[in-house]
């Protein structure tokens, strides 16, 4: 996989080797601090989305597209359902099976296919299974989408729980907070993210407070744990048990966020957090609202499912329970829109999105980044579903195929690595896959229903976002290969052109996809200028298909002679490259750069039509529009602006 933006200049994945084995102390990831710094950060950060549904996951299963009465037999079945796709799902699945399968710490989809890519690199599915990985993470940009969204907008409508007459301030008042949440992004939440934890702690504790003091009234609710109610449902119910699973999932909606978060946080303290502490809190809070509608009539149980989850707390206490929970939404919010920018930092260091411009907003911190395209793309969508949608209810409709989509390809990529890498044997880990594709496809299909009232969103996005990632790769991979054809072989280029050429004092670094040949910038300045600088640098940027490189494996050097030396800088696909710093540090080619003695030159390519196109035109001309508008290959390297030459050049694919 390889990833570049105009210009000879590459972001190179490069197989992994036992030499960048050793990345981190610990085996990778960044996770430090103390067990309970650490709980209380992922408390904070990765069970935001999860921790919002209650909001609005019980309610939809009676009161959404789909309506249920709200009596015994249904609340018991669903509040069963909702506690077994907890443990099936996010316990067993995630926390226990997936959460193991991390790439030195760090985990994701991107960051699981690129575990898989490594070790299965030559075995004929790889392809499959890399499509699969790439359309996990198109998926995730549509839940991105929606997350904020429906999680601001059921939190600001339990304002007319307080008061009806607040009814036509709910929708202005939700894009107001979602346009504050995206403007204040470009700042950095390394501040604001001090106090993420302290106020998810409290919202849980409320969550199960409340929960509890509802329990107590009516204990019987407690039942629901029994996995038989949850048969019973389907045996009675059937078809619109099975549809009532469409909404059940909304309750494990975010739980990918547990394994995507895990370089932050670490395996063990996101686990302990929520066995011990969310997972109890979660529960008590439906069973809370559960045992409230088993304690009314079937009069009152039809106005209270509307909004049972504010209905809760005493009218006292609504609206502080509001203001708490609107919060709670908007640090989820935050924590998806963080992961939008990681996650988009990934693929560009895989190879599967352009060069985009991306900010550190913390010193001290390498996951606090900001991505400003993905950051105003992202508020103009979830803006227009706030408008257009208009309700929560209406947009839990959209809510969940992507979500069951991705879960359903981590299945896919576990039953991999449980056979292929971690060497499982087959009669072991089938039926524990069969398991979990059984679930994940019941709940996708279940969701497929909700395409004609607005789930054909996300997959809509989903598409879309999987065309752009495959056409980008794939137009690499052919530019990369036409320039690999067309290179002239280093020594041959030194013995004919070396004698012939003015020498000049100073340092060139001519930037280059190939650890191999003659960059075509090289060839280019040598035509037009008839020079050669006293010292060439042939450069090539590798991004690894590990999080981090060791530092003493950045860097290697060869003395090509006569003064030409050629430079490969590794970097993990987590980690941010910076050219004019590797080099400041670089002892082995000569005397140390001086910046203002170095000029560094790109090539600048331009897409000529092919007699036999490698791919669709449609699709050479959408990579030719992606092309020009990737972000320059000074800024993303960090190369002084005063200091960099472009040179134009022309390749067919």
């Amino acid at each position: 996989m390889t990833n570049e933006g105009t210009g000879d200049v590459s972001v190179q994945a490069v197989p992994h080797s036992a030499a960048l084995d050793d990345h981190l102390p610990g085996g990778g990831g960044h996770a430090q601090g103390g067990m309970a710094a650490l709980m209380l950060g992922a408390i904070g950060v990765v069970f935001g989305d999860i921790g919002t549904s209650p909001l609005y996951a019980f309610r939809e299963t009676f009161a959404g597209h789909h309506p249920l009465p709200p009596d015994e037999i249904h609340i018991l079945g669903v509040l069963s359902l909702i506690f077994w796709s907890m443990m099936v799902v996010v316990t067993f699945k995630y926390v226990a099976i997936i959460m193991r399968a991390d790439n030195k710490g760090e985990g994701g989809s991107l960051a699981l296919l690129a575990l898989i890519n490594r070790k299965t690199e030559n075995k004929r599915w790889t392809k499959g299974i890399v499509l699969l990985g790439v359309f996990a993470t198109a998926l995730f940009y549509g839940d991105s989408m929606i997350t904020p969204a429906i999680s601001v907008l059921s939190a600001v409508e339990g304002l007319t729980t307080v008061e009806a007459r607040f009814a036509p301030l709910v929708l202005p008042l939700a894009v107001g907070i979602l346009i504050g949440l995206f403007t204040i992004q470009a700042r950095g939440t390394a501040k604001v993210g001090l106090l993420f934890g302290p106020i998810m702690l409290v919202y849980f504790a409320v969550l199960a407070t409340l929960g509890v003091w509802h329990i107590v009234g009516n204990p019987h609710v407690l039942i629901a744990l029994n996995p038989w109610y949850a048969v019973r449902f389907f045996l009675e119910e059937g078809y619109f048990a099975f549809l009532a699973m469409g909404s059940v999932v909304l309750a494990v909606t975010g739980a990918e966020a547990l394994y995507a978060d895990m370089g932050h946080f670490g395996r063990k303290p996101i686990g302990v957090s929520w066995l011990v502490f969310v997972l109890p809190a979660l529960m008590l809070n439906y069973l809370g609202q559960g045992a409230m509608l088993l304690s009314q009539d079937m009069a009152t149980a039809l106005q209270t499912i509307h909004n049972p989850f504010f209905l809760l707390a005493p009218e006292v206490l609504r609206l502080p329970l509001v203001i708490l929970a609107t919060m709670a939404t908007v640090i989820a919010s935050q924590a998806v829109i963080s992961g939008a920018f990681s996650v988009t930092q990934q693929a560009i260091q895989l190879g599967f999105i352009p060069r985009l411009r991306i900010t550190h907003t913390s010193a001290g911190s390498i996951g606090q980044i900001y991505i400003p395209a993905i950051n105003w793309g992202l508020m103009v969508m979830v803006i227009l579903l706030v408008i257009s949608f208009r309700t929560s209810s209406n947009l839990a409709a959209a809510y969940g195929i992507a979500v069951t989509g991705a879960m359903a390809i981590d299945t896919c990529l576990i039953a991999v690595v449980l056979i292929q890498l971690w060497g499982w044997k087959k009669w072991v880990a089938a039926p524990l896959i069969a398991v979990f594709a059984a679930v994940d496809l019941a709940y996708f299909g279940a969701n497929l229903t909700k395409v004609p009232d607005g789930g054909w969103f996300p997959l809509l996005i989903g598409f879309i976002a999987f065309t752009l990632l495959t056409t980008w790769a794939r137009g690499r991979a052919l530019m990369i290969d036409r320039l690999r054809q067309a290179s002239m072989p280093v020594k041959v280029f030194v013995q004919s052109a070396v004698n012939s050429a003015v020498r000049v004092p100073g340092t060139a670094v001519f930037m280059t996809s190939q650890a191999q040949g003659m960059p075509h910038a090289l060839l280019h300045n040598l035509k037009h200028n008839k020079c050669l600088h006293e010292r060439v640098i042939l450069l090539t940027v590798k991004i690894a298909d590990v999080p981090y490189v060791r530092t003493t494996e950045r860097v290697t050097c060869a003395d090509l002679g006569q003064g030409f030396f050629r430079i490969v800088i590794n970097y993990g696909f987590m980690e941010d490259p910076d050219v004019p710093e590797v080099l400041a540090q670089t002892q082995t080619c000569g005397p140390a750069f001086k910046m203002m003695d170095t000029s560094f030159f790109l090539a600048r390519q331009t897409l000529l039509p092919s007699a036999h196109p490698g791919m669709a035109i449609w699709r050479e001309k959408l990579f030719a529009w992606m092309l020009r508008n990737a972000e320059s290959a000074m800024e993303f390297f960090k190369l002084p602006t005063n200091r960099v030459v472009e040179l134009g050049s022309q390749v067919e694919i």
